[in-house]
């Protein structure tokens, strides 16, 4: 379980990174980013997978298979958010 949990945290590590730097390179770039957090349908489609994904992972990985699933969650709705305009 230690091993799947540091990979995730590297992967969300990235995206944090990622709008870090897109901040250094055009100011309010890296706010943008992270609109998906307050996007309703970015949410529920992330919310979504996460439960889509959520039973079959329990049953195939047990715990470990839930944090693939949060993590599959987390990165759909992060797309889905991707593109919006603030509001």
């Amino acid at each position: 379980m230690g091993a799947t949990l540091l990979v995730a945290a590297i992967v969300l590590a990235a995206l944090v990174v990622k709008a870090a730097l897109a901040e250094l390179g055009e100011p309010g770039s890296g706010r943008r980013q992270w609109l998906f957090l307050t996007d309703r349908r970015a949410a529920a489609a992330g919310a979504f997978t996460a439960l889509a994904l959520g039973l079959p992972g329990w049953w195939q990985a047990g715990p470990e298979g839930l944090v693939w699933a949060g993590l599959a969650g987390v990165l759909v709705a992060f797309v889905i958010g991707q593109g919006r305009s603030p509001q």
